[in-house]
């Protein structure tokens, strides 16, 4: 079942003409935040929201006959259209700042508006970085652990903190719940994705600059597999970026501020996908043992 829905997902991707759970995932948490965020008791009904989604994830896809279970590993994997849309973004870039500001909006929340083409280039590999984390190793770990029910739940629980999980006067209190369950959920699979990658580059003398530079992100977890990437690219991430029209000092990951270019993305591409290959199979491994 994994293998044949890591195998679909390499062939078609995310097609566009294909309903997508996650789609309707989000639909649910937007009309629930519509009606919840409100009023009084907003981190309780917030976390209720959050809890109650992902306990709906879960059963339902429990209550599924198990033969659908490729199914949904073929839509909780997303690695093959981070990999497209992050190579569309240096596609972009290359016709105009413009046209590279928009494609990358499509894969980040920070605000695009006025980055600079090096902001740009470093907002798709740092989502490359981390998206390899939530769009494969993390559903993969949760595979592994609790079957394709755990790996639909995941995808609920990622869902919920990238709609709700800012620290916005919007959200702040109404996703501290979806925000902190995603930080437990991507603890492991955060610093896992960090290692695969550096063992994949051939690089365990990075061991120390991940260890050095992966707490530093405001984020428990996003961090680790970003400076495993800086590190096998010798350049420099984070810093300010806009998130709903408030500023956040990130700090800097990395102490190269070089230019990147399209050379950087091919080679973090390969990573990436090396190491999607080399998790899947794992995966699969430990699945077959136990």
């Amino acid at each position: 079942m994994l293998l044949g829905g890591w195998s679909l997902d390499r062939l078609l991707g995310d097609p566009s003409w294909l309903p997508h759970p996650v789609v309707g995932f989000g639909r649910l948490i937007g009309w629930g935040e519509h009606w919840l965020n409100r009023g009084t008791w907003r981190r309780l009904k917030g976390g209720a929201m959050a809890v109650v989604l992902i306990l709906l994830a879960y059963f339902l896809a429990w209550a599924l006959p198990r033969y659908i279970d490729f199914v949904i590993v073929f839509f909780c994997l997303a690695g093959t259209t981070l990999v497209r849309e992050v190579r569309q973004v240096f596609v972009a870039l290359d016709e105009g700042l413009e046209q590279g500001r928009r494609q990358v909006a499509r894969i980040v929340g920070r605000d695009t508006t006025e980055l600079t083409a090096q902001e740009v280039r470093t907002a798709a590999l740092e989502t490359l970085a981390e998206n390899l984390c939530d769009g494969v190793i993390a559903p993969l770990f949760w595979y592994v652990l609790l079957g394709a029910p755990g790996m639909l739940a995941y995808k609920m629980v990622n869902t919920l903190d990238s709609m709700i999980g800012y620290r916005t006067d919007r959200y702040r209190r109404f996703g501290t719940v979806a925000a902190r369950i995603d930080d437990v959920a991507n603890f492991i699979p955060a610093r896992l994705t960090a290692l695969l990658m550096i063992l994949v580059a051939g690089r365990p003398s990075l061991l120390r600059f991940v260890w050095t530079y992966g707490p530093r992100h405001a984020s428990p977890n996003s961090g680790w597999p970003e400076a495993a990437l800086a590190g096998i690219l010798d350049c420099r991430f984070g810093g300010p970026h806009t998130y709903f029209d408030q500023l956040f000092d990130k700090p800097f990951i990395g102490t190269n501020p070089r230019p990147l270019s399209t050379p950087d993305m091919q080679r973090a591409v390969r990573i990436v996908v090396i190491t999607e290959v080399v998790a899947v199979l794992l995966a699969a491994v430990l699945c077959f043992s136990f």
